[in-house]
């Protein structure tokens, strides 16, 4: 069975960056796939993958790490302006992060209509 756990962006985002990627390292560890709301600076996500190279181990084999963002090629000039007014005022919150054990998670593809979180077989 997957189990995934959805993590609002205001669960997050007074978290400092060590206990953000901790919190979603724990969840990830319970072989859980996390979808997060927002996204991670740039520096976190990278903390976050060499933390989770630190503890790899016979248990816990690493995770898959997606961020999925708003596509705004294909908008209009009003929207784009629009679209980065509101990023501007969003910050991190917009898009979708998913975090899952590679133990489970064996790749996550995007494209443009759709996300595929592809499983392993026990």
């Amino acid at each position: 069975m997957v189990t995934f756990q959805f993590i609002p962006y205001q669960d997050i985002e007074n978290l400092s960056s060590a206990k953000r990627i901790n919190k979603l390292i724990n969840i990830v560890k319970e072989n859980k796939i996390v979808l997060m709301e927002g996204r991670l600076e740039k520096e976190e996500e990278a903390d976050l993958i060499e933390i989770t190279m630190e503890e790899i181990s016979h248990k816990f084999k690493g995770i898959e790490l997606s961020v999925i963002y708003p596509d705004r090629s294909k908008q209009d000039f009003f929207h784009k302006i629009k679209g980065g007014f509101t990023s501007v005022l969003l910050g991190n919150r917009e898009g979708m992060t998913i975090i899952g054990p590679a133990s489970i998670v064996k790749k996550i593809e995007k494209n443009p209509n759709k996300i595929e979180l592809f499983t392993r077989d026990k």
